[in-house]
């Protein structure tokens, strides 16, 4: 123990921590689903992401898939090599890239929408639609939240990064 500073909330109270533990909850049924088809979450996160919203620059995908703006850079010219997605460059401004789901991505993440819907039914069984819903809308309320004191961006966490308070 140390006096130095007020006492910091107990692990089982603390929101990063806690918010670190639902994710892995919620995201375990998530990558023994993805495992049969060899795609990570951060790639199923960038094809669900141009599947619903259709082809989009490389920035706002990284911040509609929750990715540092370098991963998904570094994880572009695999996914293409996969067939995943396709890259292009607006002949309006060559300093973009933008990318858009492939056939062979939209087939991929339907193979995988049953088993997906499942999940999601389980949790909302378990956990309650009404208590779902709030959650989502919680949630949504949290992210809208200026902590940084005006420094916004992607900042997924992931391992190693702190739990905080």
């Amino acid at each position: 123990m140390n006096d130095d500073g007020p006492p910091l909330r107990l692990t089982r109270r603390s929101l990063p921590i806690a918010l670190l533990r639902a994710r892995e909850t919620v995201m375990g049924p998530i990558r023994d689903m993805l495992a049969s088809s060899g795609v990570n979450e951060q790639k199923w996160r960038i094809l669900r992401v141009l599947q619903e919203q259709g082809p989009l620059e490389l920035s706002q995908v990284a911040t509609e898939a929750c990715l540092l703006l370098s991963s998904l850079t570094r994880m572009v010219r695999p996914m293409e090599a996969e067939g995943l997605i396709v890259r292009s460059t607006p002949p309006e401004d060559r300093r973009k890239t933008v990318i858009a789901i492939t056939a062979a991505g939209e087939r991929l993440v339907r193979a995988h929408s049953a088993q997906s819907q499942a999940i999601f039914d389980r949790i909302e069984a378990q956990f309650g639609a009404e208590r779902l819903e709030q959650l989502l809308d919680l949630l949504q309320d949290l992210q809208s939240l200026d902590l940084r004191g005006g420094r916004r961006g992607a900042t997924p966490s992931g391992p190693g990064s702190a739990p905080g308070p």
